[in-house]
């Protein structure tokens, strides 16, 4: 399988990020960054900041908001964050294999039972005849990076509907707004991503659903917690206290959105937490039901589902978007957390 253009856009990225390693590491602050996205997925990192869970366990740490997942990978290993909370790509393993960065756990997963990513047609294509995955061959499909977690799924999506990767268009759009606007208007014909905003375009108008991930990646760890490997060597301290804390918005997130367990009144007070940094500009009320119709499962206590990482991996290494030899011990520090 050749994709001459994403492994030429991945090894561009890495090439940025070498260089930042080269350079070394910036002095450290007091203040500690944490790498976020604009996502529902990242709900329990605004809970731990606007609850103080983050100030409780003596960590003074401020949101760095990006667009995509690599960058955030390239911004721990450059200092500019020290924790992020994001999908495995390309360049965040290749960062490991530098010795830059650590995964230390794991957050957002697919699992059955739980409301998890859905697959997208555009409005165009879907009246064009694509409406379900197994017709995806000969159409577009967006993603951010090569390497992304969005190209994994594509891949997942194409091989358990016996479609050659080759044979569907992979469209690298750099950042979650743009792929957004390219399948309101039919730039793109599919796309898969999570709930939170799968639903809106989908009650918008924008999209039509056609499929949903977990039919084709069961246990897929979405998203995982890392940090740079200087803090999971030789700031343990610190390291555990940001995983106590974002463990106790995970709870917290859990209980009111997945598991239904805490009462109305917690629930609009998360509510009110998340939509200060997810859907600002539509309603509360509204913003509300889209994160409870799009909340998925994320893992108590930051637990790391290995195995679907470990595949995930393996894959980078098949389409030669990491290198071989990389080793496990590089890339996870399963010290502070239990692996699922």
């Amino acid at each position: 399988m050749s994709f001459t253009l994403n492994r030429r856009q991945a090894l561009i990225g890495m090439s940025a990020v070498g260089a930042a390693v080269t350079f070394g590491l910036p002095a450290r602050a007091a203040t500690r960054n944490m790498a976020v996205l604009h996502l529902a997925s990242h709900a329990p990192s605004f809970i731990a900041f606007e609850r103080g869970y983050f100030k409780d366990a003596g960590l003074d740490i401020e949101l760095k908001f990006f667009e995509a997942a690599q960058p955030m990978a390239v911004a721990i290993a450059s200092g500019d964050a020290d924790f992020g909370v994001t999908a495995m790509s390309g360049g965040l393993i290749s960062l490991a294999q530098k010795d830059a960065v650590k995964v230390i756990g794991g957050a957002l997963m697919e699992e059955k039972g739980v409301q998890g990513s859905i697959i997208l047609a555009s409005n165009k294509a879907y009246e064009a005849g694509l409406t379900d995955p197994s017709k995806l061959a000969g159409h577009s499909f967006g993603i951010t990076t090569a390497g992304s977690s969005f190209h994994f799924m594509a891949h997942k999506i194409a091989k358990a509907n016996n479609i050659e990767l080759s044979n569907i268009e992979l469209r690298p759009l750099q950042k979650l707004g743009a792929i957004v606007g390219a399948l309101s208007t039919g730039q793109i014909d599919a796309w898969a991503i999570q709930p939170s905003v799968a639903k809106k375009m989908i009650r918008e108008g924008a999209a039509k659903q056609i499929g949903v991930v977990a039919d084709y990646a069961p246990n897929y760890q979405v998203t995982t917690a890392f940090t740079s490997t200087n803090n999971a060597k030789n700031e343990r301290d610190m390291t555990k206290a940001f995983v106590g804390a974002y463990s106790k918005a995970i709870a917290d997130y859990n209980a009111a959105f997945v598991d239904n367990t805490a009462d109305g009144a917690e629930r609009d007070a998360l509510a009110e937490i998340v939509h200060k940094y997810v859907e600002a500009d539509s309603p509360a009320d509204v913003a509300k039901q889209n994160l409870i119709d799009g909340a998925m499962r994320i893992n108590q206590g930051l637990a790391l589902a290995l195995g679907s990482c470990v595949e995930q991996n393996d894959w980078f290494k098949s389409e030669g978007m990491v290198q071989d030899d990389i080793t496990m011990d590089q890339l996870f520090d399963t010290s502070y957390v239990k692996t699922i």
